[in-house]
């Protein structure tokens, strides 16, 4: 049987390419660049400024909904300091930017499709950045960049795997690109959105932020005639918008349900970048850059992406190489190789952690190789994920399995602010050591599940030609 997939075979193609890819790819991955320094210039502000401002005694009962919510969780785990505070309400925000998706993915499958999806959702993250300049509308700003993120991320991603036909061997790296246009933007965000907020204000960086999204939505717009049709579209073309479920849809729902749980303990650890990573480097790192400059907090949030996009280009030949000798890991093994290198990075954070104890500064080269290591690990887990995801989904809920891809992201963001509650109560080569413990006892597990999910995949991939 033939099963309708995502991708536009009968797109017309543009003369004009990307680095050898539809023209459509160049207008998602700058819309993208811009959406991440949006997203991650607030992200790289959001932890220091709480501790620092927002949940000080003066401040915090000016935050609508604060009180009640601080009750509750300390009603759930009793006393919490600011800090722990602080990192509940990271976990549970970036957690739920991703849970959104889901539902985002499933307004699109059934109702907006991915094109009016995508410029809702870039509409409501611009407003919630700009309403975070106001104290008071902090947490109602959370929930609108909330509801934005739900609509756009999946969407945007769906919309790259729907470029390419059946059987294209572009889709792959047009991933991997993707991921560097994500990365560029995260590389910016901090040096952009966070120095503006560290130094001028946390108000004026937050607005550099929402000014970001506007930048997105501008490109969005303007290259909306080099986007691929909705697959909401396509399907009622097709007739198959509300059709029964083939076997073989089922077999890829569970297979692809199953990966998404499992990396759930990856971004659990991963994640922690932008939480207790942020405070080793504020309050444990010696900053001086060889007694250049003092490099400010936030920037090292750029330290990450910066690794993505320099080295992206050498991990995809080196694929290639191991595809040339018929020695490439299969998706799960990679996202396996993903989760066990996090792990290494943090046992190699926790070398400093032991040496310092608790009141010294590491040398910031510690931090510098950490980001590479954890920067190789994300990028053999999360753009593999998102290529897998684009190929096996049925059509008729691609974008809503794209939300479940980042339902892992859900789940493990909560629980990375759970752990880094922890924070302050353990000695920081402890927890760099649990982190890591967890991160390689995910990729065991994900490797374990490599035979069975490859048949799966592989009969899938296989009936789509």
């Amino acid at each position: 049987m033939t099963v309708v997939t995502p991708a536009i075979a009968g797109l017309r193609r543009d003369e004009r390419t990307f680095l050898g890819h539809p023209t459509g790819l160049a207008f998602l991955f700058f819309t993208e660049m811009w959406e991440r320094v949006s997203y991650y210039g607030m992200r790289a502000l959001l932890v220091l400024y709480m501790t620092e401002q927002l949940l000080q005694p003066g401040h915090a009962e000016t935050v609508l909904g604060y009180a009640g919510f601080k009750s509750f969780l300390e009603m759930l785990f009793g006393p919490m300091s600011v800090q722990a505070v602080s990192s509940q309400i990271y976990g549970t925000y970036t957690a739920s930017v991703y849970g959104a998706t889901l539902f985002g993915g499933l307004l699109a499958d059934r109702v907006l499709g991915q094109r009016k999806s995508v410029f809702l959702g870039g509409v409501l993250m611009a407003i919630g950045q700009f309403m975070l300049m106001s104290e008071s509308l902090f947490l109602p700003a959370l929930l609108v960049l909330i509801c934005g993120n739900g609509c756009f991320k999946a969407n945007i991603s769906t919309q790259v795997g729907n470029l390419y036909a059946p059987g294209d061997a572009r889709r792959d790296s047009a991933f991997s690109l993707f991921y560097v246009g994500v990365n560029i933007g995260a590389f910016i965000a901090p040096l952009l959105c966070g120095t503006i907020g560290e130094f001028y204000g946390w108000k004026y960086g937050f607005a550099a932020a929402g000014v970001g999204m506007i930048v997105g939505l501008i490109i969005f717009r303007m290259g909306r005639k080099h986007l691929p049709p909705d697959t909401l579209t396509q399907s009622r073309e097709e007739g198959k918008a509300h059709g029964p479920l083939t076997k073989s849809d089922k077999n890829a729902i569970w297979a692809l349900l199953v990966i998404a749980l499992l990396n759930t303990f990856f971004w659990a650890t991963y994640e922690q970048q932008g939480n207790t990573f942020a405070l080793w480097a504020r309050d444990y790192t010696d900053r001086s850059f060889f007694g250049l400059i003092e490099i400010p907090v936030t920037w090292f949030q750029s330290f990450n992406p910066f690794f993505i996009f320099t080295l992206t280009p050498f991990l995809v030949a080196f694929w290639a190489r191991q595809r040339a000798r018929n020695a490439e890991p299969t998706a799960v093994t990679k996202m396996a190789i993903g989760c066990w290198l996090v792990g290494a990075a943090y046992l190699f954070l926790m070398i400093p952690a032991l040496m310092i104890g608790e009141t010294g500064k590491a040398g910031v080269m510690w931090s510098i190789v950490h980001c590479a290591i954890i920067t190789v690990g994300e990028l053999y887990l999360s753009p593999v994920g998102l290529s897998l995801f684009s190929k096996v989904a049925p059509i008729k809920f691609v974008s809503m399995m794209m939300g479940v891809n980042y339902m892992s992201n859900l789940l493990g963001n909560y629980l990375q602010g759970y752990l880094g509650s922890f924070w302050e109560v353990m000695p920081k080569s402890s927890f760099w050591l649990l982190m890591a413990v967890i991160a390689i006892a995910s990729g065991v597990a994900i490797q374990a599940f490599n035979r069975p999910l490859n048949r799966i995949i592989a009969e899938r991939i296989g009936t789509r030609g």
